[in-house]
């Protein structure tokens, strides 16, 4: 399952994209520094966007912080990735921001010096996008996230038999602030969202 992905996605890229959506941008902890990267990877910190709800409408948003991606389960192992197969997740849900996330396959050209090939998956007219997640606050490392996976679409089924959620932009809102079933929002992607392109 996904273990590596990427966000090169600017501050001021999310802040114009989420202000299209009529969705108020907040910074609880003053202007995140978001460096792009080409690989974020387990334990890495990522950019995540949560619900805070206010006294009033106006006082609500999306909470853009950065936070541990997985925390550890039992006996230690990593929560990165996490079924969303006939769950609700009434609290705790996050958007994970990102331009493309990674999977990885048997060499079609077997080879002594490479294990595995790399595919990139993006969405098709999409600059970035977001992937459905849950935080948490651990004991052990605090505050961290992982990312909902699905049964696969077809554009991800000849790669591996999941696929993370990924959220239609029209979508955002409804999965941040709870005010839609998981079960409404969450599924495979539909033939040709995905773009795929071998990358190693």
């Amino acid at each position: 399952m996904c273990n590596d992905y990427k966000s090169r996605v600017l501050l001021g890229t999310i802040g114009q994209d989420f202000s299209d959506l009529r969705i108020p941008l907040l910074f609880p902890e003053g202007m995140p520094n978001l460096e792009p990267r080409d690989d974020i990877r387990i334990t890495d910190r990522g950019p995540i966007l949560r619900w805070r709800a206010g006294e009033t409408p106006s006082e609500s948003g999306a909470e853009l912080v950065q936070r541990r991606w997985s925390w550890p389960g039992a006996g230690g192992k990593p929560v990165y990735n996490f079924r969303s197969d006939g769950r609700d997740f009434g609290s705790g849900r996050c958007l994970i921001v990102t331009d493309g996330f990674y999977e990885f396959t048997t060499p079609t050209e077997p080879r002594k010096d490479k294990r595995k090939d790399k595919w990139l998956f993006t969405v098709a007219g999409e600059e970035w996008f977001c992937i459905a997640g849950l935080w948490r606050n651990t004991p052990d490392v605090g505050e961290a996230f992982t990312m909902l996976t699905t049964p696969p679409g077809p554009d991800v089924a000849p790669y591996h038999n999941r696929q993370v959620a990924v959220l239609p932009r029209a979508r955002w809102r409804d999965w941040l602030d709870g005010s839609a079933k998981a079960s409404e929002l969450l599924g495979p992607c539909p033939p040709g969202m995905l773009k795929v392109e071998k990358v190693g």
